[in-house]
């Protein structure tokens, strides 16, 4: 028993509770989350003299779910599930409106976001006011849903650019997202052998969950370059992608900031 008490949370991961400190449940877990935090705050400070409010907003909500996923691993306690789980969803809603929304003018109007607004109400009542079972496969299938849509939208935009940087950048992300993916499926699937079988034998357990974070957060940033280089485009903004200090992807526009 830590300091937040016995967990409330309808998940437990698969890194041992209080292991490490006295104050934080799962400590791997909630520093790995500082990428996403991270991952927001650089897109911001890189992009916004260059990108929509709409790429400002989503690279907010990454660092909001960062923010969240740190209460949430550092406690385990659903209310801070919570934050952790529906900022996801509405970052995941952000990214539908800017895939679709994707021509120089809208083009579904209102009753597009309010189609979205109305999806988020239902996926927060579902994720926030149910419990056990239910409540984890109910939040997978509202996210991954979007998720998964979102990825396929992007895949549609890496097909069609002949930009060579652009799709280096796009396969760089989405291995990234898929290895992410593969080790959280793994952390819950494998979870007596890596956190019993393999300290048995001498050998740590890898924190699936924890490098799941980190690669998310640099796959997500890395498509996210790719979406806001096609919107560029579209716009008419002559945009390119570079490396900050050799190792960051960041868009430019040869024609001027965009409002």
């Amino acid at each position: 028993m830590g300091f937040w008490g016995p967990a409330t949370s309808t998940v437990d991961w698969c890194e041992t509770n209080y292991e490490h400190l006295h104050y934080v449940c799962e400590l791997f877990n909630s520093v790995s989350s500082l990428a996403m935090v991270l991952a927001g705050v650089l897109g911001i400070a890189l992009h916004h003299r260059v990108l929509e409010r709409r790429f400002m907003l989503a690279f907010a909500m990454v660092s909001v779910v960062g923010l969240g996923s740190i209460a949430f691993h550092a406690t385990l306690l659903f209310q801070y599930q919570m934050l952790d789980e529906l900022p996801m969803l509405y970052l995941a809603l952000v990214m539908v409106y800017i895939l679709v929304e994707n021509r120089p003018e809208r083009r579904f109007g209102l009753g597009f976001p309010l189609a979205l607004l109305g999806y988020a109400v239902l996926s927060t009542y579902l994720s926030a006011f149910t419990r056990g079972r239910f409540q984890f496969f109910a939040f997978q299938v509202s996210f991954a849903s979007l998720e998964f849509y979102a990825l396929a939208r992007v895949y549609l935009i890496h097909r069609r650019s002949q930009d060579v940087a652009a799709r280096r950048v796009f396969q760089l992300g989405i291995g990234a997202y898929a290895l992410a993916i593969v080790l959280w499926l793994s952390d819950i699937q494998f979870c007596p052998t890596l956190n019993e079988t393999l300290p048995a034998h001498g050998v740590p357990n890898p924190q699936f969950h924890a490098w799941w974070h980190v690669l998310v957060s640099c796959g997500f940033y890395a498509l996210l370059m790719v979406i806001a280089h096609d919107r560029l485009k579209t716009l008419g903004q002559a945009p390119r992608l570079r490396l900050a200090a050799g190792v960051v992807p960041l868009v430019r526009s040869s024609t001027g900031p965009t409002v």
